[in-house]
């Protein structure tokens, strides 16, 4: 046991395709849930894996269902991982009503930064209910979201449009990126996306992460004058 600990490519852990490869749709869907459901999945690679997810989205729905149709897989991906990221935020909202006070009293762990809760806040007090949409596209806030809205006691019916029409957007845009990018870039360029998905993945990662990035470091840069 130690020496296949010792001889795993631990890498793997940061690339999309490992999940799909191992475990595809039934991974793939667990890993969407922990994202937005499970405050410890906020290290979940959520926007890469969906888009990588697009561009198998043929080979991963066959293994639920197959419909013979481009398009009617895509579609059939779309509802289901959406259903999973919608039952995650409803999970995180209701972990959030149960136990808010105890999260902001907790000391920082491997699985919980404090630090990401109270961002999570500040980015809800100033979009309100709209930040539960804004979320999804947003790396870490994404995960802490749904549990700023249940601690501060945001009423179900209120959250409830916003974290379908969040999930069900953020899911289609990333599989249509995927998808069709892919086949427009193979046809036009003749370039295998398939054959740079690190490179891409690390450019999906940039793209989603540095506006948090500097939205922290100017209010800080505020707050220092």
């Amino acid at each position: 046991m130690h020496t296949l600990l010792l001889n795993f490519d631990w890498h793997q852990l940061t690339k999309p395709e490992f999940y799909i490869n191992l475990g595809g749709l039934y991974l793939l869907l667990f890993i969407v849930f922990a994202e937005t459901g499970l405050f410890f999945g906020f290290f979940l690679p959520g926007d890469s894996l969906l888009f990588v997810a697009g561009i198998y989205s043929n080979e991963l729905t066959t293994q639920l269902v197959n419909t013979h149709n481009d398009f009617s897989n895509l579609m059939v991906l779309w509802i289901v991982i959406s259903l999973m990221g919608i039952l995650g935020n409803m999970v995180g909202y209701w972990f959030g009503r149960k136990s808010g006070p105890f999260l902001f009293e907790r000391k920082d762990t491997w699985f919980f930064k404090k630090k990401y809760l109270f961002q999570a806040k500040d980015f809800y007090d100033e979009h309100g209910g709209a930040a539960i949409v804004y979320a999804r596209f947003l790396p870490i806030v994404r995960t802490f979201a749904p549990i700023v809205a249940g601690i501060v006691k945001m009423e179900r019916k209120q959250f409830t449009p916003y974290n379908i029409i969040g999930c069900v957007s953020w899911v289609l845009s990333m599989l249509l990126a995927g998808h069709y990018l892919y086949k427009i870039i193979l046809k036009q360029l003749g370039f295998d996306l398939k054959d740079h998905l690190e490179v891409i993945v690390i450019g999906i990662v940039i793209i989603t992460t540095v506006p948090v990035l500097l939205k922290i470091f100017f209010k800080k840069a505020k707050s220092v004058k």
